[in-house]
């Protein structure tokens, strides 16, 4: 019985298909077979239709900068007050698919789904899990950790690896020498360090020549807005408590590539280039552009049939369901000795 003597609401059908397990045994087709449902020109890469989506995101941004640098200061009080959270969220949303455009974790796309490879948001098991964990698996619990994590999340990972795969050592993105990184990456991470600190360096003079009030409404503001929803998508997407995941006895490439979602953005499905809801099609050919996605997820639909995990749950409330949800990771409690190294999400800490 509920609170008050009321019967609890069971799940609606839709809820228990959309929770239901995705397939964790080998798929009875191939990587090929896929590819080949896909419509050749899919695969067809335009350098110039591909820059255009990058100016069209650029000129909008840059409008809504000149918009707010010139306008909001002439806005009646309290009117700015409004304006300026306005533009952070708008702002970020298009700068987030700037990044979308640019975005290639190499090492992920090559091991999605494996709990010994995986770089990004790769689940714990029981053991894991840290003591102060059942203290915080309860609704202001819960909040805390999601507003850190949208928060906090991206930069704490870029700095220490939070959330990421575990290395033998400290491991740091800004790092050229640290264990992330082979021999023929480490010039690339020297040029992105100079290129952080120039940029830096031109917020920090922007702040003596402007005010640090100024930079931060109009930078800190969307980046802050960016770095949530850089934490959420990749969250989201590969957060799900019907997913599996795999250790090194069950994974391989293509059950890993499968254990991923599409999710439903609303109109920043479009904002974001379908980053969110072609990711499937994403993970399995990671070098498709993203503007024959949509087509090419319609094609494969019917050769993945049950292995093609999709949810249309809100993003926000999904968010909360799986930080509710996906608390950790623990093979199924029986005497199948295949599924010892296939790893479900739990949340019981008892």
């Amino acid at each position: 019985m509920g609170a008050g003597g009321r019967m609890p609401v069971p799940p609606s059908p839709a809820d228990s298909e959309v929770l239901k397990r995705a397939p964790d045994s080998k798929p009875p087709f191939t990587l090929g077979q896929i590819k080949k449902a896909i419509p050749p020109h899919c695969f067809q890469r335009s350098v110039l239709r591909s820059f255009s989506y990058v100016a069209h995101d650029l000129i909008i941004a840059s409008l809504f900068y000149y918009v707010a640098t010139n306008y909001f200061h002439l806005l009646p009080h309290p009117l700015p007050y409004v304006a300026w959270p306005v533009f952070w969220a708008v702002q970020g949303c298009v700068l987030t698919g700037v990044w979308v455009i640019a975005h290639d974790h190499r090492r992920h796309h090559s091991n999605t789904g494996s709990l010994d490879r995986d770089e990004v948001f790769v689940p714990k098991q029981k053991s894991g899990i840290r003591w102060y964990s059942k203290y915080l698996n309860n609704p202001v619990g819960r909040f805390v950790t999601l507003t850190i994590t949208l928060t906090l999340g991206w930069p704490l990972y870029l700095a220490f690896n939070v959330s990421g795969r575990p290395y033998d050592r400290f491991a740091c993105h800004y790092d050229p020498y640290g264990p992330i990184y082979n021999d023929r990456e480490r010039v690339e991470i020297f040029i992105s360090d100079a290129g952080i600190l120039a940029v830096s360096y031109g917020l920090y003079r922007l702040a003596v020549a402007k005010g640090l009030a100024w930079v931060l409404c109009v930078y800190g503001g969307p980046l802050l807005v960016v770095n949530a929803f850089l934490v959420m998508i990749t969250y989201l997407q590969h957060t799900h408590p019907s997913l599996p995941h795999y250790d090194s006895s069950e994974w391989d490439w293509l059950k890993g590539a499968l254990a991923t979602v599409d999710r439903d953005y609303g109109i920043l499905n479009k904002v974001f280039h379908n980053i969110t809801d072609t990711h499937v099609a994403h993970h399995l050919f990671s070098m498709m552009p993203h503007y024959h996605a949509m087509e090419a997820t319609k094609a494969i639909k019917p050769v993945l049939g049950e292995y093609y995990q999709a949810d249309e749950t809100p993003f926000y409330k999904a968010m909360w369901r799986e930080a509710k949800e996906c608390v950790y990771v623990h093979p199924d409690d029986d005497d199948n000795q295949k599924s010892k190294g296939v790893f479900w999400y739990r949340n019981k800490l008892d």
